[in-house]
């Protein structure tokens, strides 16, 4: 709780770092701030044509599908990949000013989310131009699925990028991991594909009951199964917790390793 508190206290700091983050981002580019509507729309263009032109899904409106579990995935992984170095990247801040150190996985994870939010605009028009229909009382989990996958981010984000100051391989490694993972995470096809002799294995991967839920909603126009609900809230608390545990274990030789 006293750590809690001490991160509340820099809860300035936290902002500025996100503020910093986002206006940063595409500083120097020509299209600026647009590429953060331009690259999902640009992903789900390439996946669409590749699964509604060449590998045939037969899924009706599957652009919709998939750009629906898309935009959550792309939050999800890029918090791991990027917010693995997000300490090195501030070493110099690290070894001279004093400040709690998850300071920096919380900032980054939270520049990404708000980034998601962002990209949820382009959902919402689509869903509008499209005719999907959403059912209001599905839409009020909305805010709570989003929560959730930001702790579930969270939590992977600070064991990742704690870790990473002792492993520095590892930053790499996560690339080839989260793409192996968003195959195994039903972004790309429905869970009910997924031979019945190996669904097990999908039960244990967090993300498949975040993707089901946001498809739920925004696709299927539904409320989530409670089961779905409970599982991702149950995980998402574990890994946050743990992922914090681990994180302030390791955060007190961070300026000896850096």
């Amino acid at each position: 709780m006293n750590r809690l508190k001490e991160l509340y206290a820099y809860r300035e700091m936290i902002f500025s770092l996100v503020k910093r983050d986002l206006k940063g981002r595409y500083k120097g580019s020509a299209l600026g701030f647009f590429w953060t509507f331009l690259n999902p729309l640009l992903q789900l263009a390439v996946y669409t044509m590749v699964f509604s032109t060449i590998m045939r899904s037969g899924i009706e409106d599957y652009y919709l599908f998939l750009f629906v579990a898309l935009i959550p995935w792309i939050f999800f992984s890029t918090s791991l990949t990027g917010g693995a170095s997000c300490i090195m990247a501030q070493q110099d801040m690290v070894k001279k000013i004093y400040f709690p150190r998850e300071v920096l996985p919380v900032a980054y994870v939270t520049s990404q989310f708000v980034n998601m939010l962002l990209s949820f605009i382009v959902i919402f028009i689509v869903l509008f131009f499209s005719g999907h229909f959403l059912q209001p009382a599905a839409v009020l989990c909305l805010p709570l699925i989003m929560i959730i996958e930001y702790i579930l981010a969270l939590g992977f984000t600070m064991v990742m990028s704690a870790v990473t100051v002792y492993i520095r391989d590892l930053e790499y490694i996560l690339g080839i991991f989260t793409m192996a993972w968003q195959f195994l995470t039903p972004v790309m096809y429905p869970i009910e594909q997924v031979p019945e002799q190996i669904r097990i294995v999908f039960s244990f991967n967090p993300m498949t009951y975040i993707i089901t839920a946001y498809r739920d909603i925004l696709y299927y126009g539904k409320m989530p199964r409670l089961e779905t609900l409970l599982s991702a809230v149950i995980i998402g608390s574990i890994m946050l917790v743990t992922g914090w545990t681990v994180f302030f274990r390791l955060q007190k030789r961070f300026v000896e390793e850096i």
